[in-house]
């Protein structure tokens, strides 16, 4: 079943071994079922190392922070394919060295708690509706939802570049998975009629226009109609500006920002599955990179965002050295119901910015992120109003 956020009030939610009354975020002591005590989990990791597991159904192996066993279940649970959890639903009493022991996520119901912590997103979501999201999505696409925590368990200490071409081998991988087959087919027809539209509509303007301001160059996404979708133009069209930036010594810093209603709407759609082979496009992905391009260019980038920002819409301009985000502006990584991980480096960006714990959080619930809560967080610099229109205010 699909799980949303409640906004006021309880009511029951159960999926993947999680069932029972939703938890207020002013009760964060009520019980949650599907919690494991840490003795009990470490019996069972300890009896069967593959008990929690993708392809054993049990994908998610949630535990109270609480013992010293809490931390023995990361230390052991940490290379095993799952999704691991401690769930605190206050910080008053934690053991020493949960919070780096290895957990994928730290989950508490106190609102905005200190990283690397996650609380509840938004009035009148709890702890019990944070976990049972995380739940349902790793029912859902279980090999997702594990990869991508395997992934930036290992990506999050290496070199950011190193970081961006290990998601591409595990992008790639998924691409040749079922999760990602099936919804390919389901969306066959959506994605169809968007293409048709799209064709139809066709703008004879460039996809990336490149303006210069004095020693500033200015890299704005040039899709409106589509809310600046990623395809192989705007990829393109990006790659080829910070390559001129990378080339003149003039230049001096970067500005990137995006016409009309959204920054960008993440990848296009109408795209997905073109390519003839997974190993194919991991070439493509890896020697036509955008944030490879970013970062090799050598210049400060400042983002401007703005509206609905979804997947590459978030995962690129987090490599800008600021982000600059409109009050009104949302975040959200759409890739693992997909069947996928993020594909634009945002294994490596977002996780720089959040940390890895809260990365795996917002990836795995899907919900979408606000500009304060993303300024908290480290993925935002600044909040200021920025259009689509014009430059924004320098």
């Amino acid at each position: 079943m699909d799980i949303h956020p409640t906004r006021g009030g309880t009511r029951l939610m159960t999926e993947a071994g999680v069932t029972g009354r939703a938890v207020s975020a002013a009760d964060p002591a009520a019980p949650l079922d599907g919690v494991l005590e840490p003795e009990e989990a470490l019996a069972l990791l300890r009896a069967d190392p593959e008990a929690f597991a993708a392809f054993t159904g049990q994908p998610l192996l949630a535990v109270w922070a609480r013992g010293p066993s809490a931390v023995a279940v990361a230390e052991l649970g940490r290379h095993l394919p799952s999704v691991l959890v401690a769930v605190a639903p206050d910080l008053s009493d934690l053991p020493p060295g949960v919070e780096t022991a290895g957990f994928d996520i730290l989950l508490t119901g106190v609102p905005d708690p200190p990283a690397p912590w996650a609380g509840p997103i938004g009035p009148g979501v709890s702890l019990a509706d944070s976990l049972a999201a995380i739940a349902a999505m790793t029912r859902r696409v279980p090999a997702a939802a594990v990869a991508f925590a395997q992934l930036v368990r290992y990506s999050a200490g290496l070199d950011v570049r190193d970081a961006v071409i290990a998601e591409s081998f595990t992008y790639s991988t998924l691409q040749g998975g079922p999760e990602f087959a099936s919804w390919l087919a389901g969306h066959r027809a959506e994605r169809e009629r968007r293409a048709a539209r799209r064709a139809a509509a066709a703008p004879a303007e460039p996809a990336v226009l490149v303006e210069r301001d004095g020693d500033e160059l200015w890299i704005v996404l040039n899709r409106p109609r589509v809310h600046n979708a990623v395809g192989r133009d705007v990829r393109d069209g990006l790659v080829a500006a910070f390559g001129l930036a990378e080339s003149d010594p003039s230049i001096a810093q970067v500005r990137l920002r995006g016409r009309g209603r959204s920054f960008s709407s993440g990848g296009d759609l109408t795209e997905f599955g073109l390519l003839p082979d997974p190993a194919r496009a991991h070439a493509v992905r890896t020697t036509r990179s955008i944030p490879l391009a970013l970062l090799r260019c050598g210049r400060p980038v400042t983002a401007y965002v703005h509206g609905t920002c979804v997947g590459a819409g978030v995962e690129i301009p987090a490599f800008a050295r600021r982000v600059v985000a409109d009050p009104a502006t949302t975040f959200r990584l759409p890739e693992i119901p997909m069947g996928l991980v993020p594909g634009a480096g945002g294994t490596s960006s977002i996780v720089r910015r959040v940390g890895r714990e809260r990365a795996t959080y917002l990836s795995l619930t899907g919900w979408a992120l606000d500009a304060a809560t993303a300024a908290e967080w480290g993925l935002v610099d600044e909040i200021r109003p920025v259009g689509g229109d014009d430059h924004p205010t320098r």
